[in-house]
Parts: C-alpha cells; sequence; structure tokens
C-alpha cells in the first residue's frame, strides 16, 4: 500500500511509515536550519541543580543524556521510559531561559523523529500526573521565541499523528486557531513549517472538522491561490485539502468554497510530479466523498467549468510510474465524462457565476441561450442574480441586461442590475 492510500472510516488516520511522510524530503525549512544551531548550545545543569530549579533525579538524566550519542539515548529512554520523558518536561516547566527551552525542544524532537514509539512515554506519563500530554507545549506558544513556538507547534502535531488520544476542546480550539492565524500573517518565514503542521493533524478525522469549524479553509486557499506559493508551499497545502476531503462534511464545505478553480490553476501550472498527483487525489475525493449527489454535480460541474477534463485528456496520455496518478486520472476521466453528457450550458454558466471566473464565451453572448435560460435565473431563491462575487461584475451585468426583456423576474432582475451597475461601473472592459 501506497503513502497515498486512500483512507476511510471517521477516526482512522493516514497510513503513517514515517514522521516526515506528509512532509517530502527537500531543503532544511527555517526551523531545521535553526535547529542546527540550537543542538551545537552547551548547557550548565550543573548549576540548575545547585540552584535547586531541577532535582537530582533530573539532572542525572538530562547530564548523562545530553553527553550520550544518538545510540546510547536511545538506550537511555528505552531503560528509563516514563522517567526519561519526566525529565524533560519538567526542565520545560522549570526553567524559563530561552536557549535551555529551545535545546531541550530540540532533544524532544530528535527523540520523536528517531523513535516515534517513544510517544507512548509520552502519554503514560500524562495519564501518571493527570497532565495532559500537549499541554505543556502549547503553553509554550504563547512566548515571544518563535524558535520555541514553532517547535512547541512541530511537537504538538507529531504527538497528534502518533497517538489515539485527541487533544482536550479547548487546546484544540486554541490550536486550530493558531494555525488558521500563521495561515493569515504576512510574510511567514514559517510558513511551510505551519503547513507541515497542519498535514499531520488533517490525517485525524476529528481535527479535520474542527478545523472546518474555525474558519480555517478559506485562509488555506487564500495562500494556495497567491501567486508567491511556491510548488513545495503548493504542494503541502493541497496535501491538506486531500486530507480534509475525506470527511464528507468538509468536502462540501471545500467545494462551496470555490477550491476547485484553486486546484484546476495549480494542476494546469504543474510542472512536478508530485503537486500533480496531490491535485488529482485531491480532486477525485472531492468528486467521491460528498454524501450529497448535488454537491458532487456542483464539484463536478466546477471542474468541467475549469477546463479539468482537457488537462486530464493530456494526462492521459503521458506514461506514468506511478500508480496512484495512473488510477487517479482513469477515475477523474471517467467520471467526467458522465457529466459532461449530461450538462447544460446552463450550469456551465451557473459553475462560472459561483467561482467569480465569468468569460466572455460565445454561448453567452448568444440571444438563444438567453431565451431558453432566462427563467432560470429565478430558480434557488434567485442564487445567480444574488451572486455578487465575480471579479468581473461589470460583465455579469452586460449578460443580466440581456435578461430584462425576458420572462424572469424582472422587477428583481433590474434591481439587482442597477445595484451592480453603479457598484462596478467603473471596472467595465
Amino acid at each position: 500500500m501506497s503513502a497515498y492510500a486512500r483512507l476511510s472510516g471517521y477516526d482512522e488516520v493516514a497510513p503513517k511509515p514515517g514522521l516526515e511522510d506528509a512532509s517530502p524530503s527537500g531543503p532544511m525549512n527555517r526551523l531545521e536550519q535553526q535547529a542546527v544551531q540550537v543542538r551545537q548550545a552547551q548547557t550548565a545543569w550543573q548549576s540548575y541543580f545547585q540552584g535547586k530549579v531541577i532535582t537530582e533525579d533530573v539532572f542525572r538524566f538530562i547530564q548523562e543524556y545530553d553527553q550520550a550519542d544518538g545510540e546510547r539515548r536511545a538506550q537511555l529512554v528505552a531503560t528509563h521510559g516514563i522517567q526519561a520523558v519526566k525529565a524533560l518536561l519538567q526542565i520545560l516547566q522549570s526553567i524559563s531561559k530561552e536557549q535551555v527551552l529551545q535545546y531541550v525542544l530540540t532533544l524532544i524532537d530528535d527523540l520523536l523523529q528517531n523513535d516515534p514509539t517513544t510517544i507512548r512515554f509520552f502519554h503514560q506519563y500524562a495519564d501518571q500526573s493527570g497532565t495532559p500530554v500537549y499541554s505543556s507545549f502549547i503553553k509554550l506558544m504563547n512566548r515571544p521565541d518563535h524558535f520555541i513556538v514553532q517547535m512547541s507547534s512541530r511537537l504538538v502535531s507529531f504527538l497528534v499523528l502518533h497517538s489515539r488520544h485527541l487533544m482536550s476542546a479547548d487546546d484544540q480550539r486554541w490550536y486550530l486557531h493558531w494555525l488558521v492565524q500563521q495561515l493569515q500573517a504576512p510574510n511567514n518565514v514559517y510558513m511551510t513549517c505551519v503547513a507541515g503542521s497542519l498535514q499531520r493533524l488533517m490525517r485525524v478525522d476529528a481535527y479535520r472538522i474542527g478545523y472546518m469549524q474555525v474558519h480555517g479553509i478559506k485562509p488555506l486557499l487564500d495562500v494556495l491561490a497567491s501567486r508567491n506559493t511556491g510548488f513545495q508551499m503548493q504542494y503541502q497545502l493541497i496535501f491538506c485539502v486531500w486530507l480534509m476531503a475525506y470527511n464528507s462534511k468538509v468536502a462540501t464545505t471545500i467545494i462551496n468554497m470555490n477550491a476547485i478553480p484553486v486546484l484546476a490553476d495549480a494542476l494546469k501550472a504543474s510542472g512536478k510530479e508530485k503537486v500533480t498527483r496531490i491535485i488529482l487525489a485531491a480532486l477525485r475525493n472531492l468528486l467521491e466523498k460528498p454524501a450529497d449527489k448535488q454537491v458532487v454535480h456542483v464539484a463536478a460541474t466546477a471542474m468541467i467549468s475549469s477546463k479539468v477534463p482537457t488537462v486530464i485528456a493530456v494526462l492521459a496520455n503521458k506514461q506514468w510510474q506511478d500508480e496512484d496518478i495512473r488510477d487517479d486520472v482513469e477515475s477523474l476521466q471517467e467520471k467526467l465524462e458522465a457529466y459532461l453528457l449530461d450538462l447544460s450550458s446552463f450550469d456551465e454558466y451557473l459553475s462560472e457565476v459561483r467561482s467569480g471566473r465569468l468569460q466572455w464565451s460565445p454561448v453567452h453572448k448568444s440571444d438563444k441561450f438567453w431565451r431558453e435560460n432566462a427563467q432560470r435565473l429565478n430558480e434557488k431563491n434567485h442564487e445567480v442574480l444574488n451572486c455578487s462575487r465575480s471579479r468581473r461584475t461589470a460583465l455579469f451585468c452586460r449578460w443580466l441586461h440581456t435578461t430584462l426583456a425576458s420572462t424572469c423576474d424582472t422587477t428583481r432582475a433590474e434591481r439587482r442590475y442597477l445595484t451592480l451597475w453603479v457598484a462596478s461601473s467603473s471596472s467595465w472592459d
């Protein structure tokens, strides 16, 4: 089974062949670069012991652990188990110096990276002490030091990924809000770290629901749609969309947030196989996971309107070594061809209006098109007339003007037309 094996079940998480499976190998991110320097730090543990900041047991463990090589450190953790975790966490709680906190957080990160099974000791200690395993790190995320904050976030996401224990409702809400704020922060140099934490979190279904509830989908799509988003960030964020779309309710929200045109743009411009692969997987989920057939119809129509079938046809003629890509291409091609047979010109027009990407295409200049479909402008409580999200509202006005002499709700159309005219007269082509 590949790393992209299909998920099912409310609480099922994705396969976890490694901690960094969600973030493919590549140049070190900002946090990892800083960690290289942090590991070189020297800490005078003796002075903290003599000053009674740490206990003798903690001192003896950290002194030996600090001087040991990787193999010996693994032996110490295997031998001491819960006591090793207790020592590391007590240092985080007892010492406030930023250099020490950076160093111990990096030690914990290295520990979990090298052997994810040691996470069980963190949970066992939490059960014994009555302190939630995530709380120690979430508290550190309120500190001013960026490295401490981002490394703590990274550790929280690792603990989530390799545990069936969920965060408390309060911790979960706070952490998800924090991730959303990080996505919205301008010029965030830790954006790939934030995206990595979100990737790991979205492997657990409960957090997909939580992320939707804190309104995190739109900020994610806004970053994804930005022209300044590099392919690595693009890959990570679409990976999140792919994971989130395994939940039917979240997939529906993603579709309603007009994610498909954004994904379609990324697919057309993709020059990296791994990016193409994850976009195809995300699009497939958006067609397969929503429970409501009408939502699936909206998704298919949006893909057709965004010219996804044309791109899929090109991809189908390529020789792919990756089985997942071949499978996704075949599935998307089959499903979209079926929808193409039933899709009307008005369905495609409605999809354009919803996406805000109106095109001055020949069919929409046709008097015949408007005579046949003018009455449909009244459907769903005048959805088309009320949709003003288009970036080309003036074009919408031109089309709407042609309906005034038709059989639609003329009074409402005239009122909406005049409103849009005033709002957009300066933006006419």
